[in-house]
C-alpha cells in the first residue's frame, strides 16, 4: 500500500516538481490557491491558507497523510516587511494549526524555511549549529515558524534558497530569460549573496529524508555562494544570450521595502551526507536546465 504525501502549495515550483517525482511512488494530494495545479493525476484541493484556516485542518483530517510538506509562503518579503498581520498569519498562525493537527493524527511534517533566518555575513557559509538572526520580518516570522515545527520530534524543517528549475514558476531564471530573448535590459543585484537551489535536487532529496525516516533541522541549498549579478552572466552565457545587457544593481542604488542580509549562503553537506546525495552548483544546475529547455 502506498504511502499518502499532502503537499501544501503543490502548484508551486516546489510543489509541482515534488509531485512529479513523487507521484509513482506515493498517493499524492496537493492544495493550491491561485494557480490551478497542470498535473491531472493527482488530487488536488483549492484552500486560501489566509482566509480559511478550518479547511486545511478538514482536509488534513479527511486523507490522513502518512507526510505533509508544507511549501507555502509568502511570495513577496517586501509586504511581509510592511504587512506584519498577514506575515504572522501565513508563517506562524496557520503552521501552528497545521502542526498540531498533523500530530494528532500522526504525520510527519517537512517544512520548508529559508536562508532569511540569518542576518548575512561576508564569506560564510552558515551551518545548522550557526544561530539564526533574521534581519527582515519574512525571516523572523520564518524562524518563529521552524521553531513550532520543530517542537514535534518526528518532524524536518529544511532551509533552502532561490529555488530555480525549467518551470513556469521560477521566478529568478525566467525573469532573466525571457527579458535577455527580448534584447531588455536586466539590472540583478550585485551585493545579495545566496547559494541558489535546483528545484529536482530539493524534490529528490525530501523523496530520501521521507524514505529514510529523517527528522530534525537541516539545509537544502546548492553548492555555490553567487550574488544574482553573476547568476544571471551564467545563465547568459549558458543560453547564447547578450551578457552587455545585464547591468548590476546594489541595494543603494535600488532600494527594498524589506531590509536584505548581504549574504546568507548555506553549507548543506550535514544533509547530503545523511541522505546520499549530492545538491548540483551552478554550473550543473544551470546546465541541468538549459537541456530540459532544449528537449521540450
Amino acid at each position: 500500500m502506498k504511502q499518502k504525501l499532502l503537499i501544501i502549495g503543490g502548484s508551486g515550483l516546489l510543489g509541482s516538481t515534488l509531485t512529479n517525482y513523487a507521484q509513482s511512488e506515493y498517493e499524492v494530494h496537493i492544495t493550491y490557491n491561485k494557480n490551478f495545479p497542470t498535473n491531472k493525476f493527482v488530487k488536488s484541493t483549492s484552500i486560501d491558507l489566509i482566509n480559511n484556516r478550518k479547511k486545511i485542518i478538514d482536509l488534513i483530517l479527511l486523507i490522513k497523510p502518512d507526510v505533509v510538506i508544507h511549501t507555502a509562503a509568502h511570495p513577496s518579503v517586501d509586504i511581509c516587511e510592511i504587512n506584519h498581520k498577514i506575515a504572522d498569519l501565513l508563517h506562524v498562525d496557520v503552521t501552528q494549526d497545521i502542526v498540531n493537527i498533523c500530530n494528532s493524527i500522526n504525520s510527519k511534517l517537512i517544512y520548508i524555511s529559508t536562508d532569511a533566518v540569518f542576518e548575512g555575513k561576508l564569506n560564510k557559509q552558515y551551518s545548522e549549529n550557526d544561530k539564526p538572526n533574521p534581519i527582515n520580518y519574512y525571516g523572523k516570522t520564518k524562524l518563529e515558524a521552524e521553531k513550532i515545527i520543530l517542537n514535534i520530534s518526528q518532524n524536518v524543517v529544511l532551509r533552502t534558497s532561490v529555488i530555480y528549475g525549467w518551470h513556469t514558476r521560477s521566478r529568478f531564471t525566467n525573469w532573466i530569460l525571457e527579458y535577455l530573448k527580448m534584447k531588455k535590459l536586466v539590472d540583478p543585484f550585485s551585493d545579495q549573496y545566496n547559494t541558489p537551489t535546483l528545484v529536482d535536487d530539493l524534490a529528490k532529496s525530501i523523496i530520501e529524508i521521507i524514505k529514510q525516516e529523517i527528522s530534525g533541522l537541516y539545509h537544502a541549498t546548492g553548492k555555490t555562494c553567487i550574488n544574482r549579478y553573476e547568476f544571471a552572466l551564467k545563465l547568459a552565457n549558458q543560453f547564447g544570450y547578450d551578457k552587455n545587457l545585464i547591468k548590476s544593481t546594489t541595494s543603494d542604488q535600488k532600494k527594498q521595502d524589506a531590509p536584505r542580509p548581504n549574504s546568507t549562503c548555506l553549507d548543506s553537506k550535514k544533509l547530503e551526507d545523511l541522505i546520499n546525495y549530492k545538491f548540483c552548483n551552478i554550473e550543473n544546475g544551470i546546465s541541468f536546465i538549459y537541456q530540459k529547455s532544449i528537449s521540450k
